[in-house]
């Protein structure tokens, strides 16, 4: 399937708020797909004055997972105006490999974001292990492809895979902000973290 067709179906929404042009964030892999990324995205541009771009699988009986290098703007009017509005862009992804359980990786080509992004995380994230030299991340997990969205901006960006256990309400492993449980400690403090490393960069900017 192609990353235009996906968007044709009824259980895929489309969501893009251009705001701030320094900064923006992306979902894309939103929705039953990769669950709670687009809140994290969504609460942290909100909070931050950043752009926003998400694509929300309903279904979770009908999920379909695009490789990011396959997630084309030319097939999506929003996005293609979404990648030129922004300078920069933080992308939010979800993944789980058991060694790396308590870690959250920080690729994709902006160095200088990701570094900058990074320490916002371990101050409010103490607990999670946040790893954003090049050469300790997985390959196929490091966003630098260069049709990778999350490098497609004038000023690239940075691509942050989180695992389950951040992402998750630790009692019965419920995901967060699913349910009655409502939201999660850490994903706040996540989404915390995210936008004040936004603001910031956009005040420097």
């Amino acid at each position: 399937m192609r990353f235009g067709e996906l968007l044709s179906q009824p259980n895929v929404q489309e969501v893009c708020e251009l705001r701030s042009r320094q900064v923006g964030f992306m979902a894309y892999h939103g929705g039953q797909l990769e669950k709670v990324t687009d809140v994290v995205a969504g609460c942290a541009a909100a909070a931050s004055g950043a752009s926003y771009y998400a694509v929300l699988q309903t279904d979770k009986d009908r999920v379909v997972h695009l490789p990011s290098k396959t997630v084309d703007p030319a097939e999506s009017p929003a996005m293609a105006e979404f990648v030129e509005h922004v300078d920069a862009v933080i992308t939010i992804h979800g993944f789980g490999r058991k060694r790396l359980w308590h870690s959250l990786l920080l690729g994709g080509r902006n160095r200088e974001l990701a570094s900058h992004v990074a320490r916002h995380l371990r101050r409010r994230l103490p607990d999670y292990d946040i790893v954003d030299d090049v050469a300790a991340l997985p390959v196929k997990l490091a966003g630098m492809h260069p049709q990778n969205p999350v490098n497609l901006p004038s000023g690239g960006g940075v691509q942050i895979e989180l695992p389950a256990t951040v992402r998750w309400n630790r009692k019965g492993r419920h995901w967060s902000d699913h349910g009655s449980e409502g939201r999660a400690p850490q994903v706040q403090a996540l989404i915390d973290a995210l936008a004040e490393a936004a603001t910031a960069w956009q005040d420097a900017a």
